[in-house]
């Protein structure tokens, strides 16, 4: 009984001397079923069954249990009252049983009852519950539900509960069934549920991940980055995941009942609810969270948050679920951090991605096809394709037994709605090693992803109906540049191109691309073909890091190097605004051109453009297209080249007052320097950081001139010690997309000197 003692004060290690119950109980005695009323031989009276083991309450061992099973964090477990167990399917968790006397084994029977708590009609025992009999050590089943004899101490019995490897992720209800040999049984419902949820640190449940590091930042860790800008101008953002806090476990077991449709033993099967969520995120074909909006007129997101001025999931997550009604705004990246945080709330490992020049293939051809006039104006009517700055989509972490064992590992999944899948707008989940080796057929939604990152680029020159389109350029490497995802455990990013697609220009990245085209079902095989012809080529020029509110030159480069030929050039040099979608939208300024080229000359076109030129015509990212079409005449050869560029907002400074400690208050200072010529007016702060429950929102009182700081203060009280994420965006309107992001490690408390 000695090693059994000092076991049993290791999991519950505070009992309350006055009454045997432990002060980390679940359990409180308002919320207890009267005992039963006993007689001198310690019979149940009272109409009862006589001398049948009666429960009492139950501890559920919540800190102990917690650390096991890494879910210390979650608000349902540390709230104040109605405290509840999270734990993780696959891995035992102990429990201690309060009895009205102790437990007999020669006697006494006992067995639990686990039930899914919003399942009305279940059996004995089947996928929605488990009839789960006591048993000695050593007699359990691997991968089923257990229920072990742990020991006890007087009336606590302490039971260790193994949930099944593959069960049903949801809230479980339990009863304890006790029996008496020969008498009868009586039956104790337990008041509030357990939460079980995916479990990647075991080898049976099918998103089992290998390596310390790899858990802690793809399911553990509740703040991270998103990547936006351009391909050569790469924008890290912060986004709080924010996981653990009050509604997010709740909400994501919504989404998958009641939108998602979820039913069965598929609640289990994480490629199921992967597929639903990535659908349940948006509010296409059902009541789903965001709605998007790529409008580029601020006043048309009017009614909503613009989804520049979001810092994390929380607010979003939870508006939705209090009002049960979709939330406004939302673009890529909000649909990725959202989806994000219900995946890692679930136990189901994910990160977001960013790809650059992503492609959207609307009509699955595997190429995408851009129509240009002779202005160089893009002809949308022609074609739904188009090809993004970037895309932010996410991956997640399973085994795919529909697909065998090479195809596990990351997996592609999407909730931006842009084409559907089997009726539905949702993406995925695409298995990575069948995007790279080019596998269309493959389940779900391959060719899709294929052709985002892996598409061939086609330019056609439209110069009336009765003539043939010409084509420009046949572009094979832009798409699906800087695949992007933030690194393990630092706040720097990590290019995961290689995951997608053999290097370009190699043989094999070829291949892939014509095994794939064979395997379209929808080719375009229409190639014009363009005299080769490379006499004259051109060239930009951009700087680097021009910073909003500065002028820039965009240069052009031609030259002719033929040693013999003179060449008639012309055409016109633009600049245009453009969402990161693609939309061009108002024109900045444009320089035409007409010169001869006499043999091995050189020429540079440099077009300024100033604040003035550009400020009020910026739309949603302060992203330009640069583009140049040309001609050169006497070959009757066309040219076009475009590129990318984008302005850079300052960042907000965020820095603390002395050592963050767990529980304890510290102080935060932000800071804005304001780059314009012109004043921020009715300027706001969004905060998300340890001990929010809610997006703190800080308004200024006074404009901030130019060159002049914007600053606020404010305070934390992070809740556990570790690492954690402050994140704020700053928004006026003269200035908008401005963020920073600071990385903390709190401390924990100092130790009292109380044993």
């Amino acid at each position: 009984m000695g090693a059994v003692k000092s076991k049993l004060a290791g999991c519950c290690p505070s009992r309350c001397v006055c009454c045997g119950y432990h002060r980390s109980d679940s359990y409180d005695l308002k919320d207890l079923p009267r005992p039963p009323r006993l007689d001198d031989s310690n019979n149940v009276i009272d109409g009862t069954r006589q001398g049948v083991l009666a429960v009492q309450g139950i501890d559920f061992c919540i800190d102990s249990n917690g650390e096991n099973h890494h879910t210390n964090k979650f608000n349902l477990m540390t709230r104040d009252v109605d405290r509840c167990l999270v734990v993780r399917r696959g891995q035992a968790f102990k429990l201690d049983i309060l009895l009205n006397r102790p437990y007999d084994a020669k006697r006494d029977a006992v067995s639990f009852i686990f039930y899914v708590e919003d399942v009305e009609k279940r059996g004995p025992s089947n996928e929605a519950s488990a009839a789960v009999p006591m048993l000695e050590k050593g007699s359990e089943t691997l991968g089923s539900w257990n229920a072990v004899y742990e020991g006890q101490i007087d009336s606590h019995l302490m039971v260790a509960v193994t949930p099944a490897a593959d069960c049903i992720v949801a809230a479980w209800r339990l009863d304890v069934d006790t029996k008496l040999s020969g008498t009868g049984a009586l039956s104790y419902t337990h008041p509030r549920p357990i939460y079980i949820i995916f479990n990647p640190w075991c080898l049976n449940d099918s998103v089992y991940m290998p390596g310390h590091s790899h858990r802690e930042e793809y399911v553990q860790e509740d703040g991270g980055l998103v990547f936006r800008g351009v391909y050569n101008r790469i924008k890290p953002a912060p986004w709080n995941y924010a996981q653990y806090e009050k509604d997010i476990l709740e909400c994501a077991l919504y989404l998958i009942r009641e939108v998602g449709k979820v039913k069965g033993g598929a609640r289990g099967d994480p490629i199921r609810i992967v597929r639903a969520l990535a659908a349940a995120v948006n509010v296409q074909d059902d009541n789903g969270v965001l709605v998007g909006n790529w409008a580029k007129e601020l006043s048309d997101y009017s009614g909503g948050t613009h989804p520049l001025k979001w810092v994390g999931s929380l607010a979003i997550i939870q508006k939705y679920y209090e009002k049960k009604k979709p939330v406004k705004y939302a673009q890529c990246w909000v649909y990725a951090g959202v989806l994000t945080t219900l995946c890692r709330a679930l136990g189901i490992p994910c990160r977001p991605v960013s790809g650059y020049d992503a492609a959207h293939d609307s009509q699955g051809s595997l190429t995408i096809d851009i129509i240009k006039d002779e202005n160089g104006d893009t002809l949308e009517e022609f074609t739904n394709d188009s090809v993004w700055n970037y895309h932010v989509w996410n991956e997640v972490w399973m085994d795919r037994p529909d697909l065998g064992p090479d195809y596990g590992g990351w997996q592609a999944i999407d909730a931006t709605p842009q084409e559907t899948s089997e009726d539905v707008y949702r993406c995925g989940p695409a298995s990575l090693r069948a995007v790279r080796d080019g596998e269309l057929q493959r389940p779900y939604d391959v060719s899709y992803v294929f052709a985002q990152v892996n598409a061939d680029k086609v330019l056609w020159k439209y110069s009336g109906e009765i003539q043939p389109l010409k084509l420009l350029a046949r572009d094979t490497i832009s798409i699906g540049q800087n695949i992007s995802t933030k690194a393990i455990g630092r706040m720097e990013r990590e290019d995961i191109t290689n995951l997608y697609k053999y290097p370009e220009r190699t043989k094999e990245e070829r291949d892939t691309m014509e095994k794939a085209l064979r395997k379209s079902e929808s080719i375009f095989a229409r190639y014009y073909l363009n005299d080769a012809f490379n006499d004259v080529t051109f060239d930009f020029e951009l700087r680097d890091d021009i910073k909003i509110g500065q002028d820039f030159n965009v240069a052009l480069h031609i030259k002719n190097r033929s040693t013999i030929n003179e060449h008639h050039v012309k055409g016109v040099l633009r600049v245009d605004t453009v969402t990161y979608t693609g939309v061009t939208g108002d024109g900045v300024k444009r320089h035409e051109f007409d010169m001869k080229m006499a043999p091995e000359k050189k020429e540079t076109i440099t077009l300024p453009v100033t604040f003035n030129d550009y400020y009020k015509k910026l739309v949603d990212q302060a992203s330009f297209n640069i583009a140049c079409l040309a001609s050169i005449v006497d070959r009757n050869f066309d040219y076009f080249a475009q590129d990318d560029f984008r302005v850079r907002n300052p960042d907000i400074k965020i820095s603390i007052d002395g050592k963050p400690i767990s529980r304890q208050e510290f102080t935060v200072n932000v800071k804005l320097e304001n780059p314009l010529p012109i004043p921020l007016k009715s300027g706001k702060f969004y905060i998300q950081g340890p001990g929010l429950d809610k997006q703190l929102k800080i308004e200024l009182s006074e404009n901030v001139p130019p060159g002049e700081f914007a600053t606020a203060q404010f305070q934390l009280t992070p809740p556990w010690a570790g690492r954690h994420q402050i994140s704020a965006k700053f928004s006026s309107k003269e200035m908008h997309d401005v963020d920073g992001f600071l990385s903390i490690m709190v401390a924990p408390p100092a130790s009292n000197g109380v044993s």
